[in-house]
């Protein structure tokens, strides 16, 4: 049996934790490793001591058909890769480098061309934190250097990629 490879092992580390995710639409595992040395986790939910969408039972952007990458101020949850970097110190997230996993919540595939919305692309690169690793199947990923969101400022061109 082949040995995973570290990329791979923080990813699944990473889609395990968006199990906790409490999102009816899309479930996202945040990892932030530094040294080789996990420094917070993060998942999708309301935040602390709000009702999540699970409890509700509905989703208010399911409900008004909002498309993905539109409207989050209207969401409930608070992203993975936000609740990751508020669970960490700076300090510690210099040069780190953050996971991200996103599944289905209704089927369980994994979320085709997922990536930080704008807000949380702005948290990592102030976060200090240096590439972001995206899973897009079980055994594939990206890997996105930080500065190249520095570099490419998409709140200048209008072009948000989600």
């Amino acid at each position: 049996m082949a040995r995973r490879d570290k990329d791979n092992y923080y990813l699944d580390i990473a889609k395990m934790v968006a199990q906790r995710g409490t999102c009816l639409r899309r479930l996202y595992g945040a990892v932030i490793v530094n040294h080789d040395e996990i420094i917070s986790t993060g998942y999708v939910g309301a935040p602390r001591g709000r009702e999540n969408c699970i409890d509700l039972g509905h989703c208010i952007r399911i409900d008004m058909g909002i498309p993905r990458g539109e409207r989050y101020e209207i969401c409930r949850s608070v992203h993975a890769e936000a609740n990751a970097i508020i669970s960490a110190s700076r300090e510690k997230m210099l040069g780190a480098t953050l996971y991200l996993v996103g599944v289905e919540a209704t089927d369980g595939s994994y979320v085709s061309n997922a990536c930080c919305c704008s807000m949380c692309k702005r948290m990592v690169i102030n976060a200090g934190i240096s590439r972001v690793i995206i899973r897009d199947d079980v055994d594939n990923y990206r890997i996105i250097p930080v500065s190249d969101w520095i570099e490419n400022d998409e709140s200048l061109s209008g072009t948000f990629g989600y």
